[in-house]
C-alpha cells in the first residue's frame, strides 16, 4: 500500500504496472475460468434480453474494487455493476476523490457466447479528467494501456491511429439500435451514406482500440456510461486520435453530452462524423 505518493501523475510514476497486474490477476482469477464455462445459473439479465450480467462480471468488479483502492488509499471505484445496483454510486465520477472507472466485462454478451471479442477497462479520473487508462482482452492476450500526455501503447509498443486512407470508404462502428432513441437513431441513419460503411459496435473498449490500432476510422456511440468510454477515448486521444459530440467539443465522462459522439483516427474524420450526425438529428 502507498501511503506517501500526493498526486495522480506521481502515483502513474511509480505505479502504472502495478494496475496492469492487478487487472491480469483479476481475468485470471474471475473471468478467464469461466469464460465458455459459464452454467445458465452464472448468467443474469439486467435491463432485458440484450443486456447481460454474469458472475465473472460481478465477481471480477469487486476483485478490482478492492485491489485498486488497496493501490491507492482515499481513491473511490465506479463499476458497471454497482451502479447497476445502486446508482448512486455514479455521482462519485463528478466528486473530488481519485475515480477508478471499471468495466469487469466489456462486451458481456459476446463473453456468454463464447466468443473472444470482450475486453476489461480499467481508467483512472480525477476532476472529471482521464488521467490513465488499461483496457485487456484476455482471451486474445492483448493489454493496452494509456496514460495522458506520454502517449499510448498495445503489449509495448506505441499505438498511432494515423488518418484515414484518402479516396476509401470511411469504416464506422455505430450504437445497436436497439439501444437509440428515435432521435438518435435518424442521427446515425444519416451516416448511411456515399464513402462511409457501417456496423453495429461489438465491445466499445475493443472497437476503441480498434481505432487507436488505426483498423477501424470511427465510432458513434449513442450512450454515456463512463465505464463503457473512459478507457478507450483516453486510449484514441494518446494514439492521435479526436472525440466530439454534437455540439463540436470533446466528450465529457461528468456527462451532459450532446449525443451521439465520435470519436477517430483523427479531428478531421471525427468533425466529419459529427457533421454527418447533425445533420441528421
Amino acid at each position: 500500500m502507498i501511503v506517501d505518493i500526493e498526486t495522480i501523475d506521481e502515483f502513474l510514476t511509480h505505479r502504472v504496472s502495478d494496475v496492469e497486474e492487478v487487472v491480469r490477476q483479476a481475468a485470471a482469477a474471475e473471468v478467464m475460468p469461466r469464460f465458455r464455462q459459464l452454467a445458465a445459473h452464472e448468467i443474469d439479465q439486467k435491463t432485458g434480453p440484450h443486456d447481460l450480467v454474469t458472475d465473472a462480471d460481478r465477481l471480477a468488479e469487486a476483485y478490482l474494487t478492492e485491489a485498486l483502492t488497496a493501490l491507492l488509499p482515499g481513491s473511490v471505484v465506479v463499476g458497471e455493476e454497482a451502479v447497476h445496483a445502486d446508482p448512486m454510486t455514479y455521482e462519485a465520477i463528478r466528486g473530488s476523490a481519485p475515480v477508478w472507472i471499471v468495466d469487469p466485462v466489456d462486451g458481456t454478451r459476446q463473453f456468454v457466447h463464447g466468443d473472444p471479442g470482450f475486453c476489461m477497462l480499467v481508467a483512472l479520473a480525477l476532476d472529471g479528467v482521464v488521467h490513465a487508462s488499461w483496457t485487456f482482452a484476455p482471451a486474445r492476450d492483448e493489454f493496452a494501456t494509456a496514460i495522458r500526455g506520454r502517449g499510448a501503447v498495445l503489449d509495448g509498443a506505441p499505438l498511432r491511429a494515423g488518418s484515414p486512407v484518402p479516396g476509401r470508404d470511411v469504416d464506422i462502428a455505430t450504437s445497436h439500435p436497439d439501444y437509440t432513441t428515435d432521435e438518435q437513431k435518424n442521427a446515425l441513419l444519416a451516416l448511411h451514406t456515399e464513402g462511409v460503411v457501417t456496423r453495429p459496435c461489438g465491445s466499445a473498449g475493443l472497437e476503441y482500440l480498434a481505432v487507436a490500432r488505426g483498423e477501424l476510422d470511427a465510432t458513434a456511440f449513442s450512450w454515456e456510461a463512463a465505464w463503457d468510454h473512459a478507457a478507450g477515448l483516453l486510449l484514441v486521444e494518446e494514439a492521435g486520435g479526436a472525440h466530439l459530440t454534437l455540439t463540436g467539443e470533446p466528450f465529457r465522462i461528468t456527462g451532459g453530452n450532446a449525443l451521439p459522439f465520435a470519436a477517430a483516427r483523427d479531428e478531421a474524420t471525427a468533425r466529419r462524423v459529427v457533421a454527418l450526425l447533425a445533420a441528421g438529428a
